[in-house]
């Protein structure tokens, strides 16, 4: 019998973690077996009284106890757009330190939302489009539209990113005068220019500093970045200061919509007839 996860990085703010675990109860009524919502690392820092009286649920901790118990299979759905190192080197690195003790742990993982090297998957697109189109004035051009999320030192995130801006473009059509790409922030460093344009330096630009601008939040939960007063709010808020001219539109976040459970549930689908990587 496999413990079921549906697994998030992790935040110290508690509207997040309460995200997930609504996320987390709406998957187990629609796959019919009971998935637990656990975050990678952070949460566990939040009291037990900002959350309803009962702690965050973080992974390897709680890996450890299940082995502990007996259980070794465990099967993770990823709360992540892209393979985030995250997923990619943190997690296996643990799952390698607990088989050190565990031998028999059986770990295995589902693709993440959006895997921009397999193709053929639009939903993200479509949940960033609905809400794009929620955000519109009907009376007014078509306004260029930014899909922004928080930018990463992995490449193949900001590929994933990309690939669904691009999705996004097609789908809006002439409802977008453009649709661009940015990150939230980027490390210091050529070797992570491929996070560029940044928000800010875009909102800046000619053809995007002025006029209405709707800004696409690829951002999952509520948190530091993506909640009310959150980065992104600031930096929208600071570039208008700088440009009388331009009113930037947030869109609600995309972990929101039921189609996002149709793409959880898939993966809980595809975990249960063996696919996923085996860490």
């Amino acid at each position: 019998m496999a413990d079921w996860l549906l697994v998030d990085n992790g935040s110290l703010r508690p509207a997040s973690t309460l995200r997930l675990r609504e996320l987390a109860a709406a998957l187990s009524r629609r796959v019919g077996e009971n998935v637990r919502p656990v975050s990678l690392l952070h949460s566990g820092k939040i009291p037990p009284g900002e959350l309803g009286g009962e702690s965050a649920v973080v992974l390897e901790p709680s890996l450890r106890r299940g082995l502990e118990n007996g259980q070794s299979v465990f099967r993770v759905i990823p709360l992540f757009f892209g393979p985030s190192r995250a997923l990619t080197d943190y997690l296996p690195k643990r799952a390698t330190a607990l088989r050190r003790r565990f031998p028999d742990l059986d770990l295995r993982i589902a693709p993440v939302l959006c895997d921009a090297d397999r193709g053929g998957e639009t939903r993200v697109a479509e949940i960033l489009r609905d809400h794009v189109l929620e955000r519109l004035a009907p009376e007014e051009p078509p306004p260029p539209v930014v899909l922004v999320d928080h930018g990463s030192p992995e490449p193949a995130v900001a590929r994933a990113r990309n690939f669904v801006a691009g999705q996004l473009s097609v789908l809006l059509g002439g409802r977008a005068a453009r649709v661009a790409a940015a990150s939230m922030e980027r490390r210091d460093g050529d070797e992570f220019r491929f996070n560029e344009p940044l928000l800010a330096d875009l909102l800046a630009r000619e053809g995007f500093n002025s006029g209405r601008v709707v800004v696409a939040m690829m951002f999952l939960s509520p948190g530091r970045h993506a909640g009310p007063g959150g980065d992104v709010a600031t930096i929208c808020g600071e570039a208008e200061a700088g440009h009388p001219d331009l009113k930037t539109v947030m869109t609600r976040l995309a972990g929101e919509p039921p189609l996002l459970l149709d793409i959880l549930a898939d993966r809980f689908t595809q975990l249960r007839a063996g696919a996923g990587m085996a860490f």
